[in-house]
């Protein structure tokens, strides 16, 4: 990154920038536990030569939140599949049950964006649909932070919600359905072959919000790959240049997922459990009436706690499921 004319080509510079991160997020935490170890071992010597239980005490601190620090480098030795450093799109689609369904995709969004913060990356949206009455029909949003991919994978799948509806005038009980996606950004190195002849082109206006070049340009573009049916769209950006090359960016991740799906049977049956957007195929339910309970039934990890789950708190969710996928895959074997 010192060499002379680093910056000059931006992309292959955000890129290895972005590695950078990624190798640091293993690298810095094990340099910490070592750092710690030492600093327990050496105020143990004292302990020992002053028989100061001051030091003791100070010393199994020391030791306690190394361990801590452990535990946590352990969890990241889970994200070992190639596509786990990367950065995401992250998709939610709002499913059964109209205007609640909708309604439950716009909260699924607070929650990610939520999580997504405290993590310390940076997320933009590239796609929306507002629903009909409230919340999002659909949206979708590029992530990039070092093994988020790894992270938010886990949560790939139907989400359902019951809860007293605030759109029902009687106050019943609803329960809504989304389904959410992840998809890791597939750089263009030629990897993934397109054949622009077998892509069909939409341009349009973007709509929402956006001034005035924004709603009166045909900026968004939609593209359609005809062989496989795959339609991805893009209207966050300026231009329609920038949204073209966002669009293919979504669309290689797509056919990635898809060349994935045909050779490994592993993510082939995760992809599938995302299944029709309704009764019977979700992963993890949120049910806030009649009582409290957010729980996931790959892992059967539950907790009363809807609020902070509901405010990003997934962590726990999220290595449960890692967790789950790693014995998986050690009983293949």
């Amino acid at each position: 990154m010192a060499a002379p004319g680093f910056w000059a080509g931006q992309e292959a510079a955000q890129a290895t920038v972005q590695e950078l991160k990624g190798l640091k997020a293993i690298l810095d935490p094990a340099a910490e536990i070592a750092r710690m170890l030492d600093d327990a071992r050496v105020m143990a010597e004292l302990a020992a030569e002053e028989n100061d239980a001051s030091a003791v005490a100070q010393s199994a601190k020391d030791l306690a939140d190394a361990e801590k620090r452990l535990d946590r480098l352990q969890f990241m030795a889970l994200l070992s599949r190639p596509d786990d450093p990367k950065n995401y799109y992250l998709s939610i689609h709002a499913g059964a049950g109209g205007t609640e369904s909708c309604d439950w995709a716009a909260m699924l969004l607070r929650m990610y964006t939520r999580y997504i913060e405290r993590a310390g990356w940076s997320m933009t949206i590239v796609d929306s649909v507002d629903g009909e009455e409230a919340g999002l029909r659909s949206v979708t949003v590029r992530v990039v932070g070092p093994y988020g991919y790894g992270h938010l994978s886990a949560e790939v799948g139907v989400h359902r919600l019951v809860r007293i509806s605030p759109f029902d005038a009687a106050a019943r009980r609803h329960t809504s359905f989304a389904s959410v996606d992840c998809l890791p950004e597939v750089p263009d190195t030629g990897e993934i072959e397109i054949d622009e002849e077998e892509l069909k082109f939409d341009f349009f206006r973007a709509g929402g919000a956006g001034g005035q070049h924004v709603n009166k340009t045909s900026s968004a573009v939609r593209i359609t790959h005809l062989p496989t049916g795959i339609i991805v769209q893009c209207q966050n950006e300026r231009s329609q240049h920038q949204n073209r090359a966002t669009a293919m960016e979504m669309l290689r991740a797509r056919l990635k997922r898809l060349q994935q799906q045909e050779r490994d049977k592993e993510i082939a049956k995760l992809y599938g459990q995302k299944g029709e957007i309704a009764w019977g195929n979700q992963i993890r339910s949120y049910v806030l009436q009649p009582y409290t309970l957010v729980k996931d039934h790959r892992t059967e990890y539950e907790t009363a706690k809807t609020q902070d789950v509901l405010d990003g708190e997934l962590d726990a969710f999220i290595e449960a499921e890692l967790h789950r996928r790693a014995a998986a895959r050690t009983e293949a074997k």
